[in-house]
């Protein structure tokens, strides 16, 4: 069995995580399996959304138990080179050009919720559950962390990763961590609903647009908007751009 399944439908590309019986925990050759996918979807200039979903009843449960045992029988160099291996997915979804979504159903715990956590975007089916329980083990969220205190507040990123508890997809939208939730029988369909709007906008502006608003991590005030000047000169010597004034100048 592959560790992933990619699917192509019309501009939009599906990655499922295809380890149903382990509830798609990470090891390495699914996270490996991930990143050759992103980067191939990355280079095809005809996508506009990256879909991540899991096969079976769970999103991600986080890392498996071979895994843990790695952890636990590997040096310090070892562990390092094994926490990197996940930075880089972590990473590469914020370099790829086009939106990463995570449509999760049943369990994203642990690794899992970080793998969403690190996605441009989070749909959540209603019976969804959410959790960073690693320090019920001693263990340290520690990378999806630079994540999560860009998405939430400083306090409530405290209680999340210091208690370990699981949380609703209710929870999990009110204070602002995904997008969406939908119920659990329409859930396929409104995630189609949600990511067609992709299919209806300027490609060329959503990638300046993620981009740039990744870039502005850390810059002051001015740089952004500096920054944000050369980039809206940029979006408008597009072709997308000259076409949508035509366009509109036509009306």
């Amino acid at each position: 069995m592959t560790e992933i399944i990619v699917s192509k439908e019309n501009q939009i590309v599906t990655i499922t995580l295809n380890r149903p019986e382990k509830r798609n925990a990470l090891n390495d050759a699914l996270i490996n399996s991930l990143k050759d996918a992103l980067r191939e979807a990355d280079k095809d200039e005809s996508l506009r959304v990256i879909l991540i979903t899991g096969a079976g009843s769970d999103f991600c449960s986080g890392a498996d138990l071979s895994a843990l045992q790695k952890i636990s029988e590997s040096s310090v160099l070892e562990n390092l080179a094994d926490a990197e291996n996940l930075l880089e997915l972590f990473a590469l979804i914020r370099k790829v050009k086009i939106p990463v979504i995570a449509a999760v159903q049943g369990k994203a715990l642990a690794g899992g919720c970080g793998l969403a956590t690190a996605c441009d975007l989070i749909l959540a089916a209603k019976s969804a559950r959410f959790g960073y329980p690693e320090v019920k083990i001693g263990f340290v969220p520690a990378m999806v962390m630079a994540i999560l205190r860009r998405n939430l507040s400083e306090k409530r990123s405290f209680e999340l990763i210091t208690q370990g508890f699981e949380f609703s997809a209710d929870e999990a939208e009110r204070i602002g961590l995904i997008n969406r939730v939908f119920s659990d029988e329409d859930f396929e369909e409104e995630v189609k609903s949600y990511v067609s709007a992709y299919e209806k906008v300027s490609r060329s502006a959503i990638v300046l647009s993620k981009k740039l608003l990744y870039q502005m991590d850390g810059m002051t005030f001015e740089t952004a908007l500096e920054t944000g000047a050369e980039v809206n000169t940029i979006a408008r010597l597009t072709e997308d751009c000259q076409a949508g004034i035509k366009r509109f100048l036509a009306k």
